[in-house]
Protein backbone atom coordinates (compact mmCIF):
# COMPACT_ATOMS: atom_id res chain seq x y z
CA UNK A 1 0.00 0.00 0.00
CA UNK A 2 1.45 3.42 -0.91
CA UNK A 3 2.14 5.89 1.94
CA UNK A 4 0.35 9.20 1.59
CA UNK A 5 2.85 11.96 2.36
CA UNK A 6 0.02 14.46 2.70
CA UNK A 7 -0.73 13.03 6.16
CA UNK A 8 2.86 13.65 7.20
CA UNK A 9 2.63 17.24 6.11
CA UNK A 10 -0.53 17.63 8.16
CA UNK A 11 0.98 15.91 11.27
CA UNK A 12 4.14 17.97 11.46
CA UNK A 13 2.40 21.20 12.57
CA UNK A 14 0.39 19.20 15.08
CA UNK A 15 3.53 17.68 16.65
CA UNK A 16 5.12 21.13 16.77
CA UNK A 17 2.10 22.61 18.58
CA UNK A 18 2.00 19.74 21.10
CA UNK A 19 5.74 20.09 21.79
CA UNK A 20 5.44 23.82 22.30
CA UNK A 21 2.51 23.39 24.70
CA UNK A 22 4.40 20.72 26.62
CA UNK A 23 7.53 22.84 26.95
CA UNK A 24 5.52 25.82 28.13
CA UNK A 25 3.89 23.66 30.79
CA UNK A 26 7.26 22.36 32.01
CA UNK A 27 8.73 25.85 32.10
CA UNK A 28 5.78 27.15 34.08
CA UNK A 29 6.02 24.26 36.51
CA UNK A 30 9.77 24.77 36.93
CA UNK A 31 9.35 28.48 37.34
CA UNK A 32 6.60 28.01 39.90
CA UNK A 33 8.69 25.54 41.92
CA UNK A 34 11.79 27.72 41.79
CA UNK A 35 9.83 30.75 42.87
CA UNK A 36 8.21 28.90 45.75
CA UNK A 37 11.62 27.95 47.23
CA UNK A 38 13.01 31.48 47.64
CA UNK A 39 9.64 32.69 48.89
CA UNK A 40 9.69 30.09 51.66
CA UNK A 41 13.34 30.90 52.35
CA UNK A 42 12.73 34.63 52.68
CA UNK A 43 9.64 33.98 54.73
CA UNK A 44 11.78 31.89 57.11
CA UNK A 45 14.34 34.66 57.37
CA UNK A 46 11.65 37.21 58.14
CA UNK A 47 10.16 35.01 60.85
CA UNK A 48 13.60 34.36 62.28
CA UNK A 49 14.34 38.08 62.52
CA UNK A 50 11.03 38.52 64.32
CA UNK A 51 12.11 35.80 66.79
CA UNK A 52 9.36 33.42 65.70
CA UNK A 53 11.56 30.36 65.57
CA UNK A 54 8.77 27.75 65.37
CA UNK A 55 7.26 29.31 62.25
CA UNK A 56 10.72 29.96 60.81
CA UNK A 57 11.57 26.26 61.08
CA UNK A 58 8.33 25.33 59.28
CA UNK A 59 9.19 27.78 56.50
CA UNK A 60 12.72 26.41 56.11
CA UNK A 61 11.42 22.83 56.04
CA UNK A 62 9.06 23.87 53.25
CA UNK A 63 11.95 25.49 51.37
CA UNK A 64 14.06 22.34 51.71
CA UNK A 65 11.21 20.22 50.39
CA UNK A 66 10.97 22.41 47.28
CA UNK A 67 14.74 22.45 46.77
CA UNK A 68 16.37 19.51 48.57
CA UNK A 69 19.73 20.05 46.86
CA UNK A 70 20.31 23.52 48.33
CA UNK A 71 22.88 23.09 51.10
CA UNK A 72 22.44 26.61 52.49
CA UNK A 73 18.87 25.80 53.46
CA UNK A 74 20.05 22.69 55.27
CA UNK A 75 22.66 24.68 57.18
CA UNK A 76 20.10 27.30 58.16
CA UNK A 77 17.68 24.62 59.31
CA UNK A 78 20.33 22.70 61.25
CA UNK A 79 21.51 25.84 63.03
CA UNK A 80 17.94 26.67 64.01
CA UNK A 81 17.42 23.21 65.45
CA UNK A 82 20.63 23.55 67.46
CA UNK A 83 19.66 26.94 68.83
CA UNK A 84 16.32 25.56 69.95
CA UNK A 85 17.93 22.61 71.69
CA UNK A 86 16.61 20.05 69.19
CA UNK A 87 20.03 18.47 68.82
CA UNK A 88 18.88 15.15 67.35
CA UNK A 89 17.15 16.93 64.46
CA UNK A 90 20.21 19.15 63.92
CA UNK A 91 22.42 16.04 63.79
CA UNK A 92 20.12 14.40 61.22
CA UNK A 93 20.20 17.48 58.98
CA UNK A 94 23.99 17.70 58.99
CA UNK A 95 24.46 13.94 58.62
CA UNK A 96 22.14 14.09 55.60
CA UNK A 97 24.39 16.73 54.08
CA UNK A 98 27.47 14.61 54.70
CA UNK A 99 25.75 11.67 53.05
CA UNK A 100 25.36 13.51 49.74
CA UNK A 101 27.92 12.32 47.20
CA UNK A 102 27.64 15.52 45.15
CA UNK A 103 28.46 17.88 48.03
CA UNK A 104 31.58 20.01 47.33
CA UNK A 105 34.55 19.48 49.65
CA UNK A 106 34.24 22.92 51.24
CA UNK A 107 30.58 22.32 52.05
CA UNK A 108 31.40 18.85 53.37
CA UNK A 109 33.94 20.31 55.80
CA UNK A 110 31.43 22.93 56.87
CA UNK A 111 28.83 20.23 57.52
CA UNK A 112 31.37 18.22 59.53
CA UNK A 113 32.12 21.27 61.66
CA UNK A 114 28.42 21.92 62.23
CA UNK A 115 27.90 18.27 63.19
CA UNK A 116 30.68 18.51 65.78
CA UNK A 117 28.99 21.57 67.27
CA UNK A 118 25.72 19.62 67.46
CA UNK A 119 27.41 16.86 69.45
CA UNK A 120 28.98 19.37 71.86
CA UNK A 121 25.64 21.04 72.54
CA UNK A 122 24.04 17.62 73.04
CA UNK A 123 26.74 16.72 75.60
CA UNK A 124 28.06 13.84 73.47
CA UNK A 125 31.70 14.73 74.01
CA UNK A 126 33.17 11.48 72.69
CA UNK A 127 31.33 11.83 69.39
CA UNK A 128 32.17 15.53 69.28
CA UNK A 129 35.85 14.69 69.69
CA UNK A 130 35.68 12.24 66.78
CA UNK A 131 33.89 14.80 64.63
CA UNK A 132 36.50 17.45 65.40
CA UNK A 133 39.33 15.00 64.72
CA UNK A 134 37.88 14.49 61.23
CA UNK A 135 38.57 18.20 60.57
CA UNK A 136 42.36 17.80 60.82
CA UNK A 137 43.97 19.11 57.65
CA UNK A 138 40.99 21.28 56.74
CA UNK A 139 40.45 25.02 57.03
CA UNK A 140 38.76 24.32 60.37
CA UNK A 141 41.72 22.51 61.95
CA UNK A 142 42.73 25.33 64.33
CA UNK A 143 39.15 25.94 65.43
CA UNK A 144 38.63 22.19 65.83
CA UNK A 145 41.74 21.86 68.01
CA UNK A 146 40.60 24.73 70.22
CA UNK A 147 37.23 23.04 70.58
CA UNK A 148 38.91 19.74 71.47
CA UNK A 149 41.04 21.57 74.04
CA UNK A 150 37.88 22.86 75.71
CA UNK A 151 36.38 19.38 75.63
CA UNK A 152 39.45 17.92 77.33
CA UNK A 153 39.34 20.61 80.00
CA UNK A 154 35.67 19.91 80.69
CA UNK A 155 36.29 16.18 80.92
CA UNK A 156 39.54 16.78 82.90
CA UNK A 157 41.61 14.79 80.42
CA UNK A 158 44.72 16.81 81.18
CA UNK A 159 47.23 14.72 79.20
CA UNK A 160 45.18 15.07 76.04
CA UNK A 161 44.84 18.79 76.78
CA UNK A 162 48.64 19.11 77.05
CA UNK A 163 49.09 17.40 73.67
CA UNK A 164 46.56 19.58 71.85
CA UNK A 165 47.80 22.80 73.49
CA UNK A 166 51.34 21.99 72.39
CA UNK A 167 50.10 21.41 68.83
CA UNK A 168 48.30 24.76 68.85
CA UNK A 169 51.37 26.59 70.12
CA UNK A 170 53.61 24.84 67.56
CA UNK A 171 51.35 26.00 64.71
CA UNK A 172 51.40 29.61 65.89
CA UNK A 173 47.76 29.73 66.99
CA UNK A 174 48.73 31.52 70.18
CA UNK A 175 50.63 31.22 73.43
CA UNK A 176 49.47 28.29 75.55
CA UNK A 177 52.44 28.05 77.93
CA UNK A 178 50.50 29.12 81.02
CA UNK A 179 47.62 26.75 80.28
CA UNK A 180 50.03 23.88 79.70
CA UNK A 181 51.61 24.64 83.08
CA UNK A 182 48.15 24.49 84.67
CA UNK A 183 47.45 21.12 83.02
CA UNK A 184 50.66 19.68 84.44
CA UNK A 185 49.76 21.09 87.87
CA UNK A 186 46.39 19.34 87.67
CA UNK A 187 48.21 16.10 86.85
CA UNK A 188 50.58 16.67 89.78
CA UNK A 189 47.70 17.15 92.21
CA UNK A 190 45.96 14.03 90.86
CA UNK A 191 49.16 12.01 91.26
CA UNK A 192 49.57 13.20 94.86
CA UNK A 193 45.95 12.29 95.62
CA UNK A 194 46.57 8.79 94.24
CA UNK A 195 49.74 8.35 96.29
CA UNK A 196 52.26 8.71 93.46
CA UNK A 197 54.68 11.43 94.66
CA UNK A 198 57.29 10.67 91.98
CA UNK A 199 54.76 11.24 89.21
CA UNK A 200 53.63 14.42 90.94
CA UNK A 201 57.19 15.74 91.06
CA UNK A 202 57.76 14.95 87.38
CA UNK A 203 54.53 16.73 86.47
CA UNK A 204 55.57 19.82 88.45
CA UNK A 205 58.93 19.83 86.68
CA UNK A 206 57.08 19.78 83.34
CA UNK A 207 54.90 22.67 84.54
CA UNK A 208 57.96 24.75 85.42
CA UNK A 209 59.55 23.86 82.10
CA UNK A 210 56.44 24.97 80.21
CA UNK A 211 56.18 28.34 82.02
CA UNK A 212 58.81 29.17 84.67
CA UNK A 213 57.04 32.45 85.46
CA UNK A 214 53.71 30.82 86.26
CA UNK A 215 52.78 31.13 89.93
CA UNK A 216 50.92 27.88 90.44
CA UNK A 217 53.83 25.41 90.05
CA UNK A 218 55.88 27.29 92.67
CA UNK A 219 52.89 27.45 95.03
CA UNK A 220 52.30 23.70 94.70
CA UNK A 221 55.99 22.84 95.00
CA UNK A 222 56.28 24.73 98.28
CA UNK A 223 53.11 23.14 99.66
CA UNK A 224 54.31 19.65 98.72
CA UNK A 225 57.71 20.20 100.34
CA UNK A 226 56.14 21.57 103.51
CA UNK A 227 53.86 18.54 103.78
CA UNK A 228 56.89 16.30 103.35
CA UNK A 229 58.66 18.05 106.22
CA UNK A 230 61.14 19.95 104.05
CA UNK A 231 60.47 23.44 105.44
CA UNK A 232 63.73 24.85 104.04
CA UNK A 233 62.83 23.61 100.56
CA UNK A 234 59.35 25.14 100.82
CA UNK A 235 60.86 28.41 102.06
CA UNK A 236 63.20 28.46 99.05
CA UNK A 237 60.39 27.59 96.58
CA UNK A 238 58.20 30.43 97.83
CA UNK A 239 61.20 32.74 97.77
CA UNK A 240 61.50 31.95 94.07
CA UNK A 241 57.78 32.67 93.67
CA UNK A 242 58.30 36.08 95.31
CA UNK A 243 60.93 36.97 92.70
CA UNK A 244 59.04 35.61 89.69
CA UNK A 245 55.46 36.57 90.57
CA UNK A 246 55.29 38.95 93.58
CA UNK A 247 51.53 39.54 93.24
CA UNK A 248 50.77 35.84 93.76
CA UNK A 249 53.00 35.63 96.85
CA UNK A 250 50.10 36.82 99.02
CA UNK A 251 48.44 33.45 98.41
CA UNK A 252 51.18 31.67 100.40
CA UNK A 253 52.21 34.42 102.84
CA UNK A 254 50.85 32.54 105.87
CA UNK A 255 52.46 29.26 104.75
CA UNK A 256 55.70 31.13 104.14
CA UNK A 257 55.67 32.31 107.76
CA UNK A 258 54.99 28.76 108.93
CA UNK A 259 57.94 27.42 106.88
CA UNK A 260 60.16 30.18 108.28
CA UNK A 261 59.31 29.15 111.83
CA UNK A 262 60.02 25.50 111.04
CA UNK A 263 63.47 26.21 109.60
CA UNK A 264 64.32 28.99 112.09
CA UNK A 265 64.41 31.85 109.59
CA UNK A 266 61.84 34.12 111.24
CA UNK A 267 63.89 37.32 111.06
CA UNK A 268 64.52 36.93 107.34
CA UNK A 269 60.85 36.18 106.65
CA UNK A 270 59.69 39.14 108.76
CA UNK A 271 61.94 41.48 106.80
CA UNK A 272 60.60 40.11 103.52
CA UNK A 273 56.95 40.43 104.60
CA UNK A 274 57.46 43.94 105.98
CA UNK A 275 59.11 44.99 102.72
CA UNK A 276 56.29 43.56 100.64
CA UNK A 277 53.69 45.28 102.82
CA UNK A 278 55.51 48.59 102.49
CA UNK A 279 55.52 48.28 98.69
CA UNK A 280 51.93 47.04 98.42
CA UNK A 281 49.91 47.19 101.66
CA UNK A 282 48.07 43.89 102.00
CA UNK A 283 46.45 42.42 105.06
CA UNK A 284 47.74 38.96 104.07
CA UNK A 285 51.33 40.20 104.34
CA UNK A 286 50.63 41.86 107.66
CA UNK A 287 48.87 38.80 109.10
CA UNK A 288 51.81 36.60 108.09
CA UNK A 289 54.23 39.07 109.66
CA UNK A 290 52.16 38.95 112.88
CA UNK A 291 52.59 35.15 112.99
CA UNK A 292 56.32 35.73 113.46
CA UNK A 293 56.19 38.67 115.88
CA UNK A 294 56.68 37.70 119.52
CA UNK A 295 55.56 41.03 121.05
CA UNK A 296 51.72 41.26 121.21
CA UNK A 297 51.88 45.00 121.87
CA UNK A 298 53.84 45.51 118.65
CA UNK A 299 51.32 43.44 116.72
CA UNK A 300 48.46 45.54 118.09
CA UNK A 301 50.24 48.77 117.23
CA UNK A 302 50.92 47.67 113.64
CA UNK A 303 47.32 46.59 113.08
CA UNK A 304 46.04 49.90 114.46
CA UNK A 305 48.34 51.73 112.06
CA UNK A 306 47.01 49.59 109.22
CA UNK A 307 43.42 50.45 110.19
CA UNK A 308 44.27 54.14 110.28
CA UNK A 309 46.03 54.05 106.88
CA UNK A 310 43.52 51.73 105.17
CA UNK A 311 40.23 51.71 107.10
CA UNK A 312 38.73 48.35 106.07
CA UNK A 313 36.44 46.01 107.96
CA UNK A 314 39.03 43.25 107.87
CA UNK A 315 41.61 45.52 109.50
CA UNK A 316 39.03 46.58 112.09
CA UNK A 317 38.27 42.93 112.80
CA UNK A 318 41.98 42.25 113.39
CA UNK A 319 42.24 45.18 115.81
CA UNK A 320 39.21 43.95 117.75
CA UNK A 321 40.59 40.39 117.86
CA UNK A 322 43.84 41.70 119.32
CA UNK A 323 41.97 43.84 121.84
CA UNK A 324 39.93 40.82 123.00
CA UNK A 325 43.11 38.77 123.46
CA UNK A 326 45.11 41.56 125.14
CA UNK A 327 45.88 40.63 128.79
CA UNK A 328 45.63 44.30 129.70
CA UNK A 329 41.86 44.09 129.09
CA UNK A 330 41.38 41.11 131.40
CA UNK A 331 40.09 43.33 134.20
CA UNK A 332 37.53 45.01 131.95
CA UNK A 333 33.97 45.00 133.40
CA UNK A 334 31.77 42.17 132.18
CA UNK A 335 29.40 44.54 130.36
CA UNK A 336 32.24 46.12 128.39
CA UNK A 337 33.71 42.70 127.56
CA UNK A 338 30.34 41.58 126.24
CA UNK A 339 29.96 44.77 124.21
CA UNK A 340 33.43 44.26 122.73
CA UNK A 341 32.54 40.66 121.85
CA UNK A 342 29.28 41.76 120.18
CA UNK A 343 31.03 44.45 118.13
CA UNK A 344 33.76 42.00 117.19
CA UNK A 345 31.22 39.45 115.97
CA UNK A 346 29.26 42.06 113.98
CA UNK A 347 32.37 43.43 112.29
CA UNK A 348 33.58 39.90 111.54
CA UNK A 349 30.30 39.02 109.85
CA UNK A 350 30.30 42.23 107.83
CA UNK A 351 33.92 41.68 106.76
CA UNK A 352 33.46 38.07 105.62
CA UNK A 353 31.80 38.81 102.22
CA UNK A 354 34.56 41.32 101.47
CA UNK A 355 37.27 38.74 102.10
CA UNK A 356 36.29 36.74 99.04
CA UNK A 357 38.09 36.52 95.72
CA UNK A 358 36.28 37.70 92.58
CA UNK A 359 36.72 36.48 89.00
CA UNK A 360 37.71 39.36 86.74
CA UNK A 361 35.99 37.69 83.77
CA UNK A 362 32.53 36.84 85.11
CA UNK A 363 32.39 38.26 88.65
CA UNK A 364 31.98 34.87 90.37
CA UNK A 365 33.00 35.20 94.03
CA UNK A 366 34.47 32.51 96.29
CA UNK A 367 36.01 32.28 99.74
CA UNK A 368 39.16 30.71 98.35
CA UNK A 369 41.33 31.50 95.35
CA UNK A 370 40.78 29.43 92.19
CA UNK A 371 43.25 28.98 89.35
CA UNK A 372 40.33 28.23 87.02
CA UNK A 373 37.03 30.00 87.62
CA UNK A 374 34.20 27.56 88.44
CA UNK A 375 31.75 29.93 86.78
CA UNK A 376 33.27 30.79 83.39
CA UNK A 377 36.17 28.25 83.45
CA UNK A 378 38.70 30.98 82.60
CA UNK A 379 42.29 30.40 83.70
CA UNK A 380 44.05 32.89 85.99
CA UNK A 381 41.00 35.16 86.08
CA UNK A 382 41.09 35.45 89.89
CA UNK A 383 43.45 38.25 90.96
CA UNK A 384 45.32 37.36 94.18
CA UNK A 385 43.46 40.24 95.82
CA UNK A 386 40.41 40.04 97.99
CA UNK A 387 37.32 42.06 97.07
CA UNK A 388 38.00 44.53 99.89
CA UNK A 389 41.46 45.30 98.50
CA UNK A 390 40.52 45.74 94.85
Amino acid sequence: MDFDYNWLLLALPLFFILGWVGSRFDLRQLKRESSESPKAYYKGLSLLLNEQQDKAIDAFIEAVQHDPDTSELHFALGNLFRRRGEFERAVRVHQHLLGRADLPQAERERAQHALAQDFVKAGLFDRAEQAYRALEGTVYHSEARLARLNLYERSRDWRAAVEVAQQLEATGTGSFATRIAHYWCELAQAADAQGHPEDAERALQQALKADPGSARPWVLRGQRLLRQGDAAGAFAAWGELRHRNPAAFALVASDYAQAAQACNRQAEAQAVLAGLHAESPRLDFLAAWAQLEADPAEVGRVFREQLHALPTLSAASRVLDHAAADPANADMPAERRQALADVREAVGRAAKPLQRYRCAACGFEAQRHFWQCPGCVSWDSYPPLRVEEQ
